[in-house]
């Protein structure tokens, strides 16, 4: 259902975009800038309103992959650098969630693994609404941070790195799981204090032995419902990575060679000397650092789905 009404809405935009092109096209042959000069500043006016419609619009047609329609599991892991590291995956978690809710999309933290003295070691959040992995699976990689630390005194120069892991929630699965393929464990959700503060022992972890693929979900007040959420995410990482198989046998077949690796660092942030923010795929930039950091990610997303083979 949630396909066809994709499907519908790009329909609607296609008749509708048609027809305003070929009325305003119309208007325009009949129209003598000498003869008609407030009706000719009008077609003018709407030409980049237009234009901007069928940006979008193509835009939208390049979101059509396998998975581009899922909602997903964004993934957020602190990479060496002590505090500086734990205070950046921090920056990047506010990043995504501010992107999320000016698409409109819904947000929920289901992981955290709070830092030693600030930020976070690691993150998950669930971010459902359309095409979010289509948005999203840009950021897979390893994002850099380059800036004067605030966590030592000499106020050095650092940098930080911290590892985004995007999948897409795969709900029909063709395969079934075995019990015995999986361990789980459970221990006590980490809070913010207070009444936060779990008391029993309800956050899951699952851990799928043949494969070693490992989640976890403390984020429900009971164990059951963590465990439900912990495996509707094994079932997509595991759904993906058969995918992943199948996609790396045929490239095999066909003599080509990509080779998959976290450590591919894929966009830079820096706030010191200068301050710049570059993808290193697409090689798109901006200067504008706090409305990347505050959710604007548009230019970079645009980019990278551009430059994907059609």
């Amino acid at each position: 259902m949630k396909t066809l009404e994709l499907k519908r809405k790009r329909l609607d935009t296609f008749q509708n975009l048609t027809k305003e092109l070929e009325d305003t096209l119309e208007i325009a042959k009949i129209t003598s800038p000498e003869e008609d000069e407030q009706a000719a500043n009008e077609i003018k006016a709407k030409l980049p309103i237009l234009n901007e419609a069928v940006n979008k619009f193509e835009l939208n047609i390049l979101l059509s992959q396998k998975y581009d329609h899922a909602d997903v599991i964004l993934s957020i892991h602190a990479g060496t650098g002590g505090l500086d590291a734990q205070d950046w995956a921090n920056m990047l978690l506010r990043m995504y969630l501010r992107f999320a809710e000016q698409k409109g999309f819904k947000a929920k933290i289901i992981d955290f693994s709070a830092g030693e003295e600030n930020g976070l070691k690691s993150a998950s959040l669930e971010i459902a609404g359309p095409l979010a992995f289509g948005y999203l699976k840009s950021e897979s990689g390893v994002h850099r941070l380059v800036r004067l630390s605030p966590f030592n005194s000499g106020n050095t120069r650092e940098t930080s790195f911290a590892l985004i892991d995007v999948i897409p929630i795969i709900h029909y699965q063709k395969f079934v799981i075995d019990p015995k393929d999986l361990r789980i464990d459970t221990y006590r959700a980490q809070g913010a204090g207070g009444q936060h503060v779990n008391k029993t022992d309800s956050a899951v972890r699952i851990v799928h032995l043949p494969t070693k693929v490992t989640v976890q979900c403390q984020s429900e007040r009971s164990q059951l419902q963590n465990k439900e959420q912990a495996m509707k995410i094994l079932k997509s990482r595991l759904a993906l990575l058969e995918d992943e198989k199948e996609q790396a046998e045929k490239a095999r077949l066909r003599g080509e060679y990509n080779e998959i690796a976290w450590g591919s660092q894929i966009r830079s942030y820096v706030l010191h000397p200068y301050q710049m923010v570059k993808d290193h795929r697409t090689k798109a930039e901006t200067s504008q650092t706090e409305q990347v950091l505050a959710g604007d990610l548009d230019l970079f997303i645009e980019a990278y789905l551009k430059s994907q083979p059609k």
